[in-house]
């Protein structure tokens, strides 16, 4: 059909009016959400198969001005003001951020070739394919102009194409694949940037950093974040990348997170030197989300990330199940955890806690119950790697005797939560108890009114046998602690010192060429405890305290004696001291701390029942000087 007589200039409007600048008077009035379009029916319904359909239906009513209200039309008055131009052949501009709209409102008119040859769906068309899909900026500005109208967009495959095309471009840049620069000869435009086909797609090369992308993307909303995730990991874009990008856009719109670095600096990514419209987010929404692209990974900066999504998982009270899929994910990798990111403090108003220590009891039975492996980053996602030693379970149980000192001082947690923590993991996890007693000890300091009963149930969960010489000094002079444990504690001190200056003659007797006397073994204190109950211990208790000072004040003099008798040894021979004889040293050996009462019987003994002779010391002693340096030596046992 032929344009309407007259000449159009153009459009102008009044209000919530638009008119053409023609002199022929309008017959058809279309209404698109609250705005009217003063227009003529020739143009439209020679372009839109919608409008001309609904034309016939109605041209037998005798109104000289035929109206339509075009309900649901994607994009609203402005997709339709560029639907209009185009079928009064006024000049209109398709650009990347309203060819989605634009492209959707044609496909709503049914503005196909059968109404035309070049109708507006194939002028948008030959746009997307030719300037859009091959510039990474404007891939970006048609997906975020896509959001009003996504569910078109989907269903014209506008959106999978924009993914497609950017996960596409990433794959140029060599940092991700490690591909070499050769390959960029030809590619690159004499500004830097790489070129797609010849086309400028304003994404630069980067050698040294593959994160310029983080920023352009993070201006998606969430479901097509998620979904350009996915479509860059199907692409084979590798996981520290996508778990980074995915942790730059979460950093972004959690402000919460920024306790925890998560190892990017402060400066703008972004290449394209455009300006993108800043996004309003639901963050209870985004954290439910973002949990299912978490990828299935270790790494210490990812842990503790983990640890800051946990944390503001509590602040914003997000979904049950989103919570367990966090604590489940700290948990298969909490021996990276730190003690900083894993205080995480308790919102919720049933809790009068300071600390949200029933979310750490969690994750630490995930961790003992986790079975399966996980794969850590590549080293370039942490800036140290991790280290084979000690185990998980040691660096777990020495991070929870950490947690529980930190948290100890609060006035309102239970010695049953304590308790709880600290038998969460396997006794084996602890070859010291120190960092438990600590926190016990700190307990105690914080807790004056408990009673002796639930002091005692709380030092059940330390094994005194494995405590440090140095703890158990402190713990021995500790009045905080219950008697029945600095009995204990006593006991099991002397046993190591004695066991320790038992293994010193032991190897003095080795490298004087004897046989070693018995050992005591370690475990001994256990068994002996275990045979004569406490009420032997406590009758012992004082002549233990006696030893126990004596060990004490001569330990340092017993090493400087045991290096100058280890000395004397060696330069004395059999035929010149009788005192350097082995069965001497193992006699010493055997019997620690004689009382000087007893040695004196014992030499006065020997001498006495002697049937032979006593031969003067000059005689069997030449170098009598020898002599009196070993019994001064040995003076210090008697």
């Amino acid at each position: 059909m032929p344009p309407p007589a007259g000449k159009i200039s153009g459009l102008h409007r009044e209000g919530d009016n638009w008119y053409c600048n023609s002199a022929l008077p309008s017959d058809i009035t279309i209404t698109v959400d609250g705005v009217n379009f003063h227009l003529h029916k020739f143009p439209l319904i020679s372009k839109c198969g919608m409008i001309s359909r609904k034309y016939e239906e109605c041209k037998s009513s005798k109104d000289k001005i035929f109206t339509i209200n075009l309900e649901g039309l994607p994009g609203g008055p402005d997709s339709f003001l560029v639907v209009v131009k185009f079928c009064y052949v006024i000049r209109f501009d398709l650009t990347p951020r309203n060819i989605a709209s634009v492209y959707c409102a044609a496909d709503f008119l049914e503005m196909t070739d059968e109404y035309g040859e070049g109708n507006l769906i194939s002028e948008c068309e030959s746009y997307l394919y030719k300037h859009v899909l091959k510039n990474w900026k404007d891939c970006i500005l048609a997906l975020q102009g896509s959001e009003p109208v996504i569910a078109t967009a989907d269903k014209l495959h506008i959106v999978s194409k924009c993914l497609d095309a950017i996960s596409m471009m990433l794959c140029t840049d060599p940092s991700l694949f490690g591909w070499p620069m050769m390959m960029y000869g030809r590619l690159q435009s004499p500004g830097g940037s790489i070129l797609w086909n010849g086309i400028n797609t304003g994404a630069r090369i980067r050698t040294s950093e593959s994160d310029w992308w983080f920023e352009d993307i993070s201006y998606l909303n969430m479901p097509l974040f998620e979904r350009l995730i996915k479509a860059m990991e199907a692409r084979g874009i590798r996981a520290e990348n996508l778990a980074n990008a995915v942790m730059y856009y979460v950093r972004k719109y959690l402000p919460g997170l920024g306790r925890w670095p998560i190892g990017l600096s402060g400066k703008a990514r972004t290449v394209t030197s455009f300006s993108l419209a800043p996004l309003t987010v639901d963050q209870r929404v985004l954290l439910e989300s973002i949990t299912k692209l978490l990828p299935n990974k270790k790494g210490k900066s990812y842990c503790r990330f983990l640890l800051g999504l946990l944390r503001v998982a509590s602040i914003l009270d997000v979904d049950q199940s989103c919570k367990d899929l966090l604590e489940r994910a700290v948990g298969m990798q909490l021996e990276l955890a730190t003690l900083d990111s894993l205080l995480i403090p308790s919102y919720s108003s049933e809790s009068d806690t300071l600390y949200d220590t029933d979310t750490v009891e969690r994750v630490v039975h995930y961790f003992v119950s986790s079975e399966s492996k996980l794969m850590a980053f590549s080293p370039s996602m942490d800036d140290t790697g991790m280290s084979p030693s000690p185990g998980p379970f040691a660096k777990v149980a020495k991070l929870i005797d950490a947690y529980l000192a930190e948290v100890a001082s609060d006035v309102n947690l239970k010695p049953r939560k304590i308790r709880t923590l600290a038998e969460a993991l396997p006794q084996s996890s602890r070859t010291l108890y120190d960092g438990l007693y600590r926190a016990v000890d700190i307990y105690f300091k914080a807790h004056p009114w408990l009673s002796d009963r639930e002091k005692e149930e709380l030092c059940n969960i330390i094994d005194c046998q494995k405590l440090s010489i140095d703890a158990c000094a402190h713990a021995s002079q500790n009045s905080r602690l219950p008697l029945r444990v600095i009995l204990q504690v006593l006991f099991f001190e002397q046993m190591q010192l004695r066991t320790a200056l038992a293994g010193c003659l032991h190897i003095l007797d080795a490298e004087s060429g004897t046989h070693p006397g018995p050992m005591i073994p370690s475990d001994t204190a256990g068994q002996i405890v275990q045979r004569d109950g406490w009420v032997s211990v406590v009758r012992e208790n004082q002549v233990l305290k006696v030893d126990m000072e004596k060990m004490r004040s001569r330990v340092g003099v017993l090493e400087e004696e045991f290096s100058k008798m280890k000395q004397e040894m060696k330069r004395v021979t059999k035929s010149h001291s009788s005192l350097g004889s082995p069965h001497f040293v193992q006699k010493i050996g055997c019997k620690l701390l004689p009382r000087h009462s007893d040695a004196h019987r014992e030499e006065t003994k020997e001498v006495g029942g002697s049937s032979t002779p006593r031969i003067p010391d000059e005689q069997v002693h030449p170098h009598p000087s020898h002599h009196l340096r070993h019994r001064k030596s040995f003076s210090l046992f008697s």
